[in-house]
């Protein structure tokens, strides 16, 4: 069983290290670790990530406990002494902090997924000419402070021409899920979501959308890393592996992702 634990990370920080401190008295680490591993998550690999912690769980009996939200935030908990065993990052520059930081192990650091932005709308959607005909509705991005796929989103708009003119029309979601739910509720006309949510093969998301070309942001590199508190998890560290193996990649592949050696 997978659980999930969203946007609660510093609020559980506590508890989990006094049951990390318990448990440590009684036992060595990898008895404390063994069989599970916490795992912080950019929203748009959660779906994707609840598929393959369960084939893992089915493959090797370990249980993976997720915390997700916008990178940026992750990133900042897990600066400041969140108990995370794994990142899964949108983007490559927060992972590579925290290997400079110290709070990332150096030599575990790889790209998982290489994502990809689209535009969707309930509506006909037609590129840009959509963005520029929208002088009323709203557009939905996620905030491109602490989400990856929000700096991706601005980066197109500038490479359009569409920035300045757009921003009355914009609203912010914290993260790639709610930017998904400002067009889903009709809070928004369109909205700069991942791919992957609109693939998603659990969901039949009606709408339109157009996917934005490569060249008009930077690649979204996705990066993973095993962090300290995970140093002696040997869950952590086999997740990690399987994430690199045949099964893992497949599903990935299947919500519409890029592996970076295709």
């Amino acid at each position: 069983m997978v659980t999930l634990i969203k946007g609660k990370a510093i609020i559980l920080t506590g508890r989990l290290l006094g049951i990390w401190f318990l448990v440590s008295l009684f036992a060595t680490p990898q008895i404390v670790w063994s069989g599970e591993a916490y795992i912080a998550v950019a929203s748009n690999f959660l779906n994707p990530l609840k598929e393959i912690a369960e084939h893992f769980k089915q493959d090797t009996g370990n249980r993976i406990v997720l915390i997700s939200g916008s990178t940026g935030k992750l990133y900042a908990q897990a600066k400041h002494g969140a108990p995370f065993d794994i990142l899964l990052a949108a983007d490559s520059k927060r992972p590579v902090l925290l290997e400079r930081e110290g709070v990332g192990v150096i030599g575990t650091r790889f790209t998982y997924a290489v994502g990809n932005l689209v535009l969707w709308g309930l509506g006909e959607v037609h590129g840009e000419q959509s963005l520029a005909k929208l002088s009323e509705g709203k557009l939905a991005i996620a905030n491109p402070k602490t989400a990856p796929y929000g700096r991706a989103a601005q980066q197109t708009l500038e490479q359009l021409g569409h920035w300045n003119k757009l921003q009355p029309n914009l609203v912010r979601g914290e993260n790639i899920a709610q930017t998904l739910q400002f067009v889903a509720t009709e809070n928004a006309k369109l909205g700069f979501v991942a791919k992957s949510q609109l693939t998603d093969p659990r969901f039949k998301l009606k709408g339109n959308s157009w996917e934005v070309p490569a060249d008009m942001h930077e690649p979204i590199f996705q990066q993973a890393i095993l962090l300290k508190p995970g140093l002696n998890n040997f869950c952590a560290k086999q997740f990690l592996k399987y994430m690199n193996g045949s099964a893992a990649k497949n599903i990935i592949r299947n919500y519409g992702y890029h592996l970076i050696e295709e």
